[in-house]
């Protein structure tokens, strides 16, 4: 494969893995999350009412299964990507987030952006996600419009249940 053909090959790779993550955390998706993410992923998300730093891929997806649970409804959308690929198995990318999470045990909507900065590591399976970190642009956080009826909810059925 030449060298151009191999190097738009793997964006579209780097890429389709971003769109993976997203879906898998709205989605409570621990599998997809698990071949997602190197061994020794770290992450580091910088928001208006939080900070969250952690290691390792059982770390990240335990506080992912605690975050995204039934008592929460997420959509996180990944757009304008900026792929640079360094060699054949090191990469970075630059994506803009946009993101609307609902929390009915807090009755808080936080909608926002906020501007994620990856690195990725080619393995045998392919591209995965080594580092992660994101500081928001926008995060606005409103209680839950009493009126607003939830008809659906992939996470209520889907996501962990939590004791209560």
């Amino acid at each position: 494969m030449n060298e151009l053909i191999r190097e738009l090959h793997d964006i579209e790779m780097i890429k389709q893995l971003k769109h993976r993550y997203f879906r898998a955390i709205d989605m409570a998706d621990h599998g997809l999350l698990d071949s997602i993410f190197t061994d020794d992923i770290e992450v580091d998300y910088r928001g208006g009412t939080y900070v969250w730093k952690a290691s390792g891929k059982k770390e990240i997806i335990e506080s992912l299964k605690y975050s995204f649970h039934s008592e929460t409804a997420a959509m996180h959308t990944g757009h304008h990507p900026e792929i640079s690929i360094h060699d054949e198995v090191n990469a970075s990318g630059i994506w803009y987030l946009q993101d609307i999470f609902y929390n009915f045990n807090e009755n808080a909507l936080t909608q926002g952006t906020a501007l994620y900065k990856d690195r990725y590591i080619k393995t045998e399976e392919g591209w995965r996600i080594n580092f992660s970190e994101y500081d928001r642009i926008i995060e606005s956080v409103t209680p839950i419009d009493k009126d607003q009826k939830f008809t659906l909810n992939h996470l209520a059925k889907h996501g962990m249940k939590l004791d209560k």
